[in-house]
């Protein structure tokens, strides 16, 4: 009888870490998976949900995508850019929305492979999502503002580089200077 009282409540400790299902509700209320970004210029990934498990990686970049893959009431379950999973308290992330250059990537003035570059972004820069549309996104990173193939990002979903997907944000500034790759934009 011990044992099954030590069962069920481990289980019910448990439960709440459960990765959510498409389409379930979670306690935000929000979607899982969706991407979100880190609020501060140090972050502290834990092996588990809450302060009390250990630091697993230190991220030191603001405005770095994070893809929500689970979700507690207070903590979020992220897989970083590099495939990495941690989890994260709430209050560190942003639901403003950035992306990350897989490599080399040219902003261009339209949503065209023929329009005029306005800047070009080193790969590993971070990058303001504004919209996508037809496998392209508008971005926008200190100052500079055009159109990125979308397959050339990280934290774009396939389903949002379809028809003309305006992203949700709020609106908070999210760009570090604290990495030299932030600002190599030429």
């Amino acid at each position: 009888m011990r044992r099954l009282a030590t069962l069920i409540f481990m289980l019910c400790c448990l439960a709440p870490v459960q990765a959510q299902e498409a389409g379930e509700p979670t306690p935000s209320g929000q979607a899982v998976p969706r991407f979100v970004s880190l609020k501060f210029d140090v972050a502290n990934g834990r092996s588990g949900p809450s302060r009390g498990h250990p630091v697993a990686w230190r991220y030191v970049r603001a405005g770095l995508p994070m893809e929500v893959i689970a979700e507690t009431p207070d903590w979020r379950r992220v897989r970083d850019p590099e495939g990495e999973v941690t989890w994260m308290h709430r209050s560190i992330l942003s639901g403003r929305r950035s992306v990350i250059t897989l490599e080399e990537t040219p902003l261009r003035a339209r949503a065209e492979i023929e329009a005029p570059a306005e800047a070009v972004a080193e790969a590993g820069v971070i990058l303001m999502l504004e919209r996508c549309r037809t496998g392209w996104c508008r971005v926008e990173a200190q100052g500079y503002r055009g159109w990125a193939r979308a397959d050339a990002l990280w934290g774009v979903y396939a389903s949002e580089q379809g028809d003309d997907n305006p992203v949700e944000n709020d609106g908070n500034p999210a760009l570090s200077g604290s990495s030299a790759r932030d600002t190599a934009l030429r």
